[in-house]
């Protein structure tokens, strides 16, 4: 059975206005309750030292839609949500929210270079 369908989110062929719809009709409570559970399992497994499965289980909840739907969601809602990152890329929209989501892969990702801050930029935080 693929993700989508077992998520009950449709990925393919969405427009830019499905995508709004499908994030808006997320249930937060069922995808926080479910990731709630999947990490009492990965707590359990350890505890009773079964580390195979504590790998399965890190790997079910890394690629999980929850897990990166939650990450999206927190992102997109605290207080620096306005300032874009390296990448010059601001999901405002809950279309670009619901992209977001089904773009984060762990394969072909390649990090961006950090941002160089000269001392001129930082000599105020060693003032007193």
């Amino acid at each position: 059975m693929k993700k989508e369908q077992r998520y009950g989110v449709q990925t393919k062929c969405a427009s830019s206005k499905a995508s709004r719809t499908v994030w808006d009709s997320i249930d937060w409570n069922k995808c926080q309750i479910r990731l709630r559970k999947l990490q009492q399992r990965i707590v359990k497994a350890q505890q009773e030292k079964r580390y195979g499965k504590v790998k399965a289980l890190q790997h079910l909840l890394v690629t999980s839609f929850e897990a990166k739907a939650l990450a999206v969601k927190r992102v997109t809602s605290n207080k620096g949500k306005r300032t874009a990152g390296v990448d010059k890329v601001k999901w405002t929209t809950s279309a670009h929210k619901f992209k977001a989501v089904v773009s984060l892969k762990r394969r072909g990702y390649k990090p961006q270079p950090l941002k160089r801050v000269t001392a001129r930029n930082v000599h105020w935080a060693f003032q007193l």
